[in-house]
C-alpha cells in the first residue's frame, strides 16, 4: 500500500508536532510524531481499520492526542489528506484531494 500525503496535511503534522514540544517538552513533540507513524503503519497494513467519514473519507483517530487522520483509499494508494485536530472546524479539508 502506497501512502502518500497531502502537503497541507504534512504541514498540520509539523504544527501539532511544535505546538506540544513548545506548549509542554520536546519529547510530548517527538510523540506526536511517533504516534502519527504508528497509525500510518497500522493503516498501511490495514487500510479499512478508520471508520467510514463524510462520504468516501476514512478517520482514523489518534491515540493521546485530540486528532484524527482524514484519508481515502484509491487503488492501491492511502491518500492522507488531513491531520484535523477535534476542536477544529468540521470540514476544513473538503476541498483537498
Amino acid at each position: 500500500m502506497i501512502v502518500s500525503t497531502h502537503p497541507l496535511a504534512a504541514d498540520e503534522l509539523v504544527d501539532g508536532a511544535l505546538f506540544y514540544a513548545n506548549e509542554a517538552n520536546a519529547n510530548l513533540g517527538e510523540g506526536f510524531i511517533a504516534e502519527f507513524e504508528r497509525s500510518i503503519g497500522l493503516l498501511r497494513a490495514f487500510p479499512k481499520i478508520g471508520a467510514p467519514w463524510r462520504g468516501v473519507f476514512r478517520r482514523l483517530r489518534l491515540r493521546r492526542f485530540p486528532y484524527s487522520i482524514v484519508y481515502y483509499l484509491s487503488a492501491d494508494t492511502l491518500r492522507v489528506i488531513a491531520l484535523a485536530h477535534h476542536k477544529r472546524k468540521p470540514g476544513y479539508w473538503r476541498g483537498r484531494r
